[in-house]
């Protein structure tokens, strides 16, 4: 084993510069994934650090034990509790202080008149709690608001907005309310909750625009006196309380809002981007694979006089796998510094871009460390087993033999392993897709595809570049002539240097596909239901938004343009057990402004104890028009409705629908998510929506959109992904193009004496730098083709799936553009990575070159 370090150092030591393209895709995998993880952790603790600040004079927190989930939502809507109950909690053992916490939805405008925060993160309001112990946010300038119209705002919403302590702004609650600031605060230290912003109010206008009615708030926060600890006065407090509200810890309540940060978008932010280490190591993995691929083959003779010389098989295969582990272990070292750079710049571009993450020290787990390393050394080692193993297996007659022919990229094995699990691909994945409709199932089925295109690559690698390098010969002449035959001298070592580029455009196709399906998907879904001429909205994606004043639709459809202008509301309801979300609006306006499909039943009979619903549920909860059906809100209070009329589609009307009058009773801040508006014959676009305009300004001025503005801004989030996808996934196109030079410079090493020769035969040096760009240009060309092809299938497959798995109906589409700058990337990238390798062949000394053994 000692031999087989010493020869495994010394070829390190001497051929330095092969291993380059492989130590740095094991550097940008690890430092990736490092990078994450670390970034991860350290918000964690900084979410954790910041809540525990907030909270730390609460003690606990008397609130309504039940809430109400719809599907798709992980936080539920909570009932409000009496704050007649703060005087019982005040005289129970040990309580300090209590504060009614009264909560709710409001946007503030900025100086410029557009509002401020409400894509994504919610927009908040409350009252302003005077005893510094109990409220989470702490006043840094100013002074609490005393009067009616006085606020205190967060000081990351005032200087987002740019606004100061004086200034007269408008605060939608949803309804416009004119207030003046007269302080800043803090929370937990930090300016703001990332994004979240707050404004806090006196108690009464809390109550005035906030609640339905006066004496509910969302909670009541509690202070324990000197003595009494946290669970002491959770249990003092227990008896006291009514039937339906509880008591929890502040540390609880602390716990509970890091979880929610936690499992919601922290946890879906890491995957997403563990998701996108895992493709950039999964190309590394072809990329090094080649590497040793091709070393080992440049050294079949020198393997071959070691086995002569003695050397066993294991002695050849333990020195490969000597130099991996010292490349995998080096590599992956330098890619742990790395990870904790880009975590330190992410942590410094964030606020840069918008999104101030909670400051604080980098935290850098034992986990985030030894998980990325082990990966790191992982991958470089399985990556290069297979050659090493290879090499061990070099006859000691291989000492004698000029060269060797590459043949396995025609072997018949591999063409009839690779068509058969093409066909099981296609079969799974179509019982997943229109048999019987199941994301595992198409899933599966994509993961055999890939499998498929990755055995296939070197049978397909022959005709491909054959038929995508054939108008080099016309174009380029013998150059081009040449650059395709050595293309096509080593199929599978073509194809492996291709597969990792392959997989790189195949995951952007994926995204691109899917991403054009969606907006379709929306723009058929408002082409189809909503036959309106204009839309006023609230953002398209996210919690935030404090929504439309419901008394606006009323507001617009006065004016003597507008045919009708109906609201869309939001409410809560258990019904059967199950949280689902009501659509509160006009029935009757609602149905003549969207295609609800065939109704059964009449719209305009729904009363104060009707309800309509969809054909989909209706046939899931065994209802029919003129049966009953039991409705649980938020309040405690249970009602029956008759179901009065069954509709056929629900895409932007909902699967519920009450009138305002069925839901008043119930409702807690009342509030219309859209207004659709149909102008009257003969009112052209132009003068109907300036005259909507018109309304909206008194109303905090949302946006008026035509219909197809509102659907582009209602996909809006989707270009956003796209971004994100396509700047993340640069990362594994850079490594496979550092796979692709890699190869090509190994390649020039191994062809040098023929490229002598070619020289001294009359080859300029400008027709040899050609012959090698061209080269990577094929191979580059062969990797996109493929992995557009896959990519696009794996989109369509992705569609049909979450269309089976869906009540909604997605449509597929393929967008041509987007796709041929894909395909011209991959291309042009093809050609950026020949050029270090076509510069290299260029200067060999002709005469070197020709005596090179």
């Amino acid at each position: 084993m000692n031999a087989s370090v010493r020869i495994s150092v010394s070829s390190l030591r001497a051929h330095k510069r092969r291993f380059a393209g492989t130590f740095l895709a094991v550097l940008l995998g690890v430092a990736f994934l490092a990078g994450t993880l670390v970034m991860g952790d350290t918000l964690r603790a900084s979410f954790d650090t910041m809540f525990g600040n907030a909270t730390s004079g609460t003690d606990a927190v008397v609130r309504s034990a039940g809430t109400i989930t719809t599907p798709g939502e992980s936080q539920g809507v909570r009932q409000p509790v009496d704050t007649g109950l703060v005087t019982a909690v005040e005289k129970a053992p040990g309580v300090a202080a209590a504060e009614p916490d009264i909560q709710g939805a409001g946007q503030l405008v900025g100086a410029n008149g557009k509002p401020i925060g409400g894509q994504g993160p919610p927009t908040l309001a409350g009252n302003w709690i005077d005893d510094p112990k109990l409220n989470s946010y702490q006043l840094a300038e100013g002074r609490a608001p005393s009067k009616s119209g006085e606020v205190v705002v967060n000081r990351g919403a005032a200087e987002k907005g740019d606004l100061k302590i004086g200034d007269t702004t408008t605060l939608r609650t949803p309804d416009p309310v004119k207030v003046t600031i007269v302080g800043l605060a803090t929370f937990g230290g930090e300016d703001g909750m990332a994004q979240v912003t707050y404004t806090g109010m006196t108690r009464s206008d809390a109550e005035k625009y906030l609640t339905a009615k006066p004496g509910e708030a969302a909670s009541i926060l509690v202070r324990a006196g000197p003595g009494t600890g946290q669970q002491e006065l959770v249990d003092a407090l227990t008896p006291v309380l009514p039937k339906g509200v509880e008591a929890i810890t502040g540390q609880e309540l602390a716990e509970e809002n890091t979880d929610m940060i936690s499992g919601q978008f922290l946890s879906l932010f890491t995957t997403f981007l563990l998701v996108f280490s895992g493709v950039a190591l999964l190309v590394a993995t072809f990329s090094i694979h080649n590497t040793f691929a091709i070393v080992v083959a440049q050294r079949t003779r020198e393997n071959a006089l070691l086995r002569a010389l003695g050397a066993s098989r294991r002695q050849v295969t333990a020195s490969t796998l000597v130099e991996a582990s010292v490349v995998a272990v080096v590599a992956s070292a330098a890619g742990l510094a790395g990870g904790i750079g880009i975590a330190a710049g992410l942590q410094a571009l964030f606020p840069a871009i918008g999104f101030p993450f909670p400051e604080g020290d980098l935290v850098i787990s034992g986990l985030s460390m030894i998980l990325p390393l082990a990966v790191g050394i992982v991958v470089c080692l399985g990556s290069a087993l297979l050659p090493a193993v290879r090499a061990g297996r070099t006859a000691p007659l291989a000492a004698l033999r000029e060269t060797a022919v590459d043949q396995s990229g025609a072997s018949r094995t591999r063409a009839v392993v690779g068509s058969a699990l093409a066909a099981l691909a296609v079969a799974v994945t179509l019982t997943g897709v229109i048999v019987s409709p199941s994301l595992w199932l198409a899933g599966s089925g994509a993961i055999l595809a890939l499998a498929a295109f990755v055995v296939l690559g070197p049978v397909a690698s022959t005709t491909a570049v054959r038929v995508l390098g054939s108008p080099l010969d016309k174009l380029r002449g013998v150059t081009g002539g040449l650059a395709r035959r050595n293309a096509l001298r080593s199929p599978k070592r073509t194809a492996a240097t291709a597969s990792a580029l392959m997989i790189g455009v195949a995951v952007v196709s994926l995204f691109t596909v899917f991403g054009a399906s969606l907006k379709a998907t929306m723009d058929q879904t408002v082409s189809r239901s909503f036959a309106g001429d204009v839309a006023v909205s609230t953002p398209s994606f996210g919690a935030g938004g404090s929504g439309l004043s419901p008394r606006l639709a009323p507001a617009i459809a006065e004016r003597p343009e507008v045919d009708t202008a109906v609201g869309l509301g939001r409410g809560v309801a258990e019904v059967d057990g199950e949280g689902r979300a009501l659509t509160v609006t006009d029935p009757v306006a609602l149905e003549r402004t969207f295609d609800l499909g065939n109704v059964q039943g009449s719209m305009g009979d729904l009363g104060d104890d009707g309800i309509a619903i969809t054909g989909s549920e209706a046939d899931k909860l065994g209802l029919k028009t003129g049966d009953t059906a039991q409705l649980a809100f938020t309040d405690g209070q249970k009602q029956t409705f008759t179901v009065r009329a069954v509709y056929g589609r629900s895409e932007l009307a909902g699967d519920y629908v009450i009138t305002r009058d069925a839901w008043a009773p119930h409702r807690t801040q009342d509030s219309d998510t859209l207004v659709a508006v149909t102008f009257k014959d003969g009112v052209s676009s132009a003068d109907g929506k300036a005259a909507v305009e018109k309304v909206v300004t008194a109303y905090g001025n949302p946006e008026v959109q035509t219909r197809d503005e509102y659907a582009q801004s209602s996909a809006g989030g989707i270009d956003m992904m796209l971004t994100l996808v396509y700047a993340l996934l640069a990362l594994a196109v850079l490594i496979a193009l550092l796979g692709i030079a890699n190869t090509l410079t190994l390649a020039v090493h191994e062809r040098t004496r023929e490229l002598g020769l070619l020289r001294a035969v009359g080859q300029t040096r400008a027709q040899l730098r050609a012959m090698v760009r061209w080269e990577s240009v094929l191979v580059a060309a062969f990797g996109t083709v493929g992995g557009l092809v896959l990519g696009g299938f794996l989109g369509w497959v992705l569609v049909k799936a979450s269309d089976g798995a869906s009540d909604s109906a997605f449509a597929f589409a393929m967008p041509p553009f987007q796709l041929t700058v894909v395909a011209l990337v991959g291309v042009a990238a093809g050609a950026l990575a020949g050029l270090r390798p076509a510069r290299r062949a260029a200067r060999l000394d002709v005469l070197r070159a020709i005596a090179t053994e």
